[in-house]
């Protein structure tokens, strides 16, 4: 399993051969595909308000190799609904992963449309969902996977925008990116790169300071770990403490047998990784989406799941295992419905088409974590050297773990933001544990629009265009 610094998965399973004890996954700004259940749910294609098109897309936009000007169709939705030409126009940056999945799940901007008059566009990233420049070879080999990177998306989104306006006869209509968590990034990467398309962005949960040594590499995981501490201290010491006791139990003749057992696996574990992702992916997942209400956008939970999982975990008798408890908390996240009657701890499905992640972070989004002695996770360090050795392995890359601060900005991020990329708000919830690599400052500079906002109840406005 990968150690926590290593960059590499649960959420894109590449795994390493370290020992237990050091051996814990690491996250990104995007959901596991690892769903874990026995059997997804029939959900081919949610029932969302949008119309489904294709755009003759450039492969390379950087080059002109031959091969670059291969065209792929790369798909966005659309809603027109409220919209008239010239008003404005609401793109969705496009996440890691099927773009249906990221619609679906943000209400917002249909919330919004009909004040503003708003189009409303979601253009999915080249190599997820259906937007493969290569088909089904897309995943090939690092021949393809080359063309894989933020810098190419972006300038897709640029080419879409711009043909879209044309198209529409409506090339003064105001373009503002919205995006959350990976798409939050791209969303304050574009106004900052192309401010001439676009005149704001909303970044929510983008974690632009996670990269080089700008913010405490471990951030991430003590942001989880507190969520679960000022929930319940009993309950963060109880999951601290899980993870000797797994070891200890997993190091017995018949321990695994036990394990499989005591997590309800439907076939019997080969490995106690899979045991360690299972809970890790759970913990850390459930604090990600700590919403106030109900949502099912990783998995059908409650309001204020973390504190859910906690009262599982502080109504179990005094005598009760700490493995025990945890697997009760983690079957919160995984069967909430309670529907499922085994868990499939190993090879989960890759539900929403997310795993092209897996070279992006062995190339250009290397975000060195650790898990430091206040988590409740185990204690771990990150070395680049393993994390390249693992990259080249895996895809015969080596990361470039400066290139996103020297594209797009690191330290003095802020002269960037002041010189070309104004109009940016970045909305971070305070117990998100990405807030912590995120900006937690609004940003407007030069007064081309008030806002008004609605989100969890609180008002804050968001986006009139001024015509006059």
């Amino acid at each position: 399993m990968a150690p926590c610094a290593s960059l590499l998965l649960p959420l894109f399973a590449i795994l390493a051969t370290l020992p237990i004890i050091q051996s814990v996954p690491t996250f990104f700004p995007g959901p596991s595909y690892d769903q874990s259940l026995a059997k997804i749910p029939k959900a081919s294609k949610p029932k969302i308000p949008y119309k489904t098109h294709y755009f003759p897309q450039v492969l390379d936009h950087f080059t002109f190799q031959p091969k670059s000007s291969k065209i792929f169709y790369q798909k966005y939705l659309v809603n027109s609904h409220y919209w008239h030409r010239g008003a404005p126009i609401f793109v969705y940056t496009g996440n890691e992963g099927d773009i249906e999945w990221f619609a679906a799940n943000t209400g917002f901007l249909l919330d919004i449309a009909p004040k503003f008059r708003a189009l409303l566009v979601f253009i999915e990233h080249r190599f997820y969902g259906e937007s493969m420049p290569f088909g089904n070879k897309s995943y090939k080999s690092a021949e393809t996977l080359g063309y894989l990177n933020s810098q190419q998306a972006l300038a897709d989104f640029a080419l879409l925008i711009r043909s879209l306006k044309h198209n529409l006869s409506s090339e003064a209509s105001p373009v503002v990116v919205f995006g959350g968590s990976y798409g939050g990034m791209l969303a304050a990467w574009f106004r900052m790169k192309y401010p001439h398309i676009a005149i704001g962005a909303l970044a929510s949960s983008a974690p632009i300071l996670q990269f080089d040594d700008i913010t405490p590499w471990s951030s991430f995981y003590d942001a989880v770990s507190q969520d679960f501490k000022e929930a319940s201290l009993n309950c963060y010491e109880v999951i601290k403490g899980s993870w000797a006791e797994l070891e200890a139990l997993s190091a017995q003749k018949e321990g695994l047998a036990e394990l499989s057992r005591t997590f309800r696996a439907c076939q019997d574990l080969h490995s106690l990784d899979s045991v360690w992702e299972w809970l890790w992916s759970a913990f850390v997942y459930t604090a990600m989406v700590n919403y106030p209400t109900e949502a099912n956008f990783m998995m059908p939970l409650p309001a204020y799941p973390v504190q859910a999982m906690c009262k599982i975990i502080d109504g179990f008798p005094s005598g009760a295992s700490k493995i025990t408890r945890v697997f009760a908390a983690a079957s919160l996240y995984y069967n909430y419905s309670r529907a499922e009657k085994c868990f499939k701890l190993e090879h989960g499905p890759d539900a929403h088409g997310l795993h092209g992640w897996n070279w992006q972070a062995c190339t250009e989004m290397v975000m060195p974590m650790t898990c430091s002695e206040e988590s409740m996770f185990p204690t771990s360090s990150f070395s680049y050297k393993e994390f390249a050795e693992d990259c080249m392995k895996t895809f015969g890359v080596k990361p470039r773990p400066h290139w996103i601060t020297t594209e797009f900005g690191g330290k003095r991020i802020d002269l960037v933001l002041k010189r070309s990329g104004g109009n940016i708000i970045f909305s971070n919830g305070m117990q998100d544990p990405w807030s912590r690599g995120g900006l937690v400052l609004l940003f407007l500079f030069g007064i081309l629009f008030s806002f008004q906002l609605t989100i969890n109840g609180i008002y804050c406005g968001f986006l009139r265009h001024n015509n006059s």
